[in-house]
């Protein structure tokens, strides 16, 4: 797993949903409840830009069509059938960092 340095230009204390980038890969970053979250930035039913979208509940939801994913797991609500991906997220002390699978871990796993 590679971690990448988030750029963020706003207080980490305050709820928000913001688009930004984890190496080459576009993630949608959350504060919610004083907790950071790190989730697909595009919703896989509309490919809407779920930083333009609100949270309820540990919910990220779609800004067009209103779909729910779960931000620990990524799980779609309840008939939707569908997922978003998760991501690990550390607040270190020179930043907020995500981790996401290369390439190689990707590989790795599919021999286990």
């Amino acid at each position: 797993m590679k971690w990448h340095r988030i750029e963020l230009s706003s207080d980490i204390s305050n709820p928000f949903i913001k688009k930004a980038k984890a190496g080459s890969k576009n993630i949608c970053l959350v504060n919610f409840e004083s907790k950071l979250y790190a989730v697909s930035a595009k919703c896989p039913h509309a490919r809407a830009d779920l930083s333009e979208g609100l949270c309820v509940r540990k919910l990220i939801v779609c800004p067009y069509h209103r779909h729910t994913y779960n931000l620990e797991t990524g799980k779609g609500g309840e008939g939707q059938n569908d997922f978003i991906e998760t991501y690990p997220v550390e607040v270190r002390d020179d930043g907020v960092y995500v981790g996401v699978n290369t390439l190689w871990d990707k590989l790795k796993s599919g021999f286990k």
